[in-house]
């Protein structure tokens, strides 16, 4: 036997071991959009995308913190089976069938026996239907619910509901919803769809980042889970612009006060796409569409980045959230915005330190960046003398009645004085 003989023999068991890992190998489906997010990918406080009051789906099941809900989901699953004659069996039956489908949608392996990972999915499901249907009919709502009851509970559900980690199918919760009004007609589910439940869902939302509440129906039966809706609805208007490929490997451009100062002006966009930030260069006029800044809003969008960064093609909330932190660096910036009423506060949150945090989540296709084009005219037009000379003279000479009146006085005076001098020299 030759060295090369010996070579293989040695392998052989090490060729067997690999051979069982790649049999093993979870292969990641195309239907694959619920997603852990990587440790490298949480630039800021992972807290943002981790559920801090309950587990929907099976990635963060049996979190310590998080077993208090448990027993309020057996709750909201008795209030939902109590209208419908489907049995308990026929909706785990159901669930069974969807199994492989449902796996399909997770972006790693879930360590549960097929039973474990039914009854996650049915009482996660079963607990966020019967969720937004209270939400929608408050008077559904009894005297012994304990979520509705207090505020900072069902605030928490809100928000864990947006974590990118914590979703759940949207054709799942459908099917059930439409498998429970199959057997008995019953007036709380009339005129209901999980669509509609969605969209009432949604409404905070609207005035938070500037959508149109019909675009959550609209853009539902596009959409994986909440998070796939949400970016659906803010998605821009122009998708051309995402097209650019020339290189800009380091956008920059100046901030806001530097604008200010070149006599840019700033106008709340009419449209309301929130991405859709216009510079007409004619006018020198910059418009960016209303923004309200609070905790949830921070919430959102550091969600919104995570899911873009792991799932979609485009780079639209990143680089939205890569341009605000470069306009926008100091309170200075963000109080001129404010009196613009681009900006509005609604809590006691920094306006300066929001748009610096989302702008550190960003992770930024410097080819790709979509505001390329706004970003060069705007440094452009900055670097323009004439309109630099012209924002000086009107920010420091015209920008009250007096002061306008004073310069005017003043001009009068010198074109007399000259005359006089004219005159004189004229006389000699």
């Amino acid at each position: 036997m030759d060295k090369s003989d010996d070579a293989c023999t040695d392998f052989k068991p090490l060729a067997t071991c690999l051979r069982g890992k790649l049999e093993k190998l979870y292969h990641l489906s195309q239907d694959c959009c619920i997603y852990r997010v990587p440790l490298g990918l949480r630039k800021s406080e992972g807290s943002h995308n981790t559920p801090k009051t309950v587990s929907i789906g099976p990635l963060h099941h049996g979190m310590e913190e998080l077993k208090a809900m448990e027993e309020h989901k057996l709750r909201y699953s008795e209030q939902f089976l109590q209208p419908t004659q489907v049995s308990l069996e026929d909706f785990l039956i159901f669930i069974g069938g969807k199994e492989n489908k449902l796996h399909n949608c997770y972006a790693k392996t879930i360590p549960l026996t097929s039973q474990d990972f039914v009854e996650i999915i049915l009482l996660d499901a079963i607990f966020l239907i019967e969720f937004l249907l209270l939400f929608k009919k408050r008077t559904f709502i009894t005297s012994g619910d304990c979520i509705f009851g207090k505020s900072w509970l069902s605030g928490g559900i809100r928000n864990d509901i947006w974590s990118v980690k914590n979703q759940i199918l949207f054709f799942i919760l459908e099917d059930l919803f439409e498998l429970a009004k199959t057997r008995v007609p019953n007036e709380c589910y009339d005129g209901l769809s999980i669509s509609k439940l969605v969209s009432t869902f949604c409404g905070n939302i609207c005035e938070l980042l500037s959508i149109e509440q019909s675009l959550f129906e609209i853009n539902f039966l596009g959409a994986k889970h909440f998070v796939d809706l949400l970016r659906l609805c803010i998605e821009p208007s122009n998708h051309q612009l995402n097209i650019e490929i020339e290189t800009m490997y380091a956008p920059t451009l100046p901030i806001i006060t530097e604008l200010h100062q070149a006599g840019v002006k700033f106008k709340v966009g009419s449209t309301k796409h929130l991405f859709d930030i216009r510079f007409d260069q004619i006018k020198g006029t910059l418009e960016i569409p209303k923004l309200r800044i609070s905790k949830v809003t921070s919430y959102y969008f550091k969600n919104l980045q995570m899911f873009e960064a792991l799932h979609c093609k485009t780079n639209h909330v990143n680089d939205y959230a890569h341009l605000l932190s470069l306009l926008v660096s100091s309170p200075k910036d963000a109080e001129l915005l404010i009196q613009n009423g681009i900006l509005e506060k609604t809590e006691s949150v920094a306006v300066s330190t929001f748009c610096v945090q989302i702008g550190k989540q960003a992770t930024v296709t410097y080819n790709r960046f979509y505001y390329r084009g706004l970003a060069i005219d705007l440094t452009d037009y900055c670097k323009s003398p004439w309109h630099q000379w012209n924002a000086n003279l009107k920010q420091n000479y015209f920008n009250t009645p007096w002061a306008s009146i004073s310069v005017i006085a003043a001009v009068l005076l010198l074109l007399l004085t000259i005359t006089q001098i004219v005159c004189s020299i004229i006389t000699l």
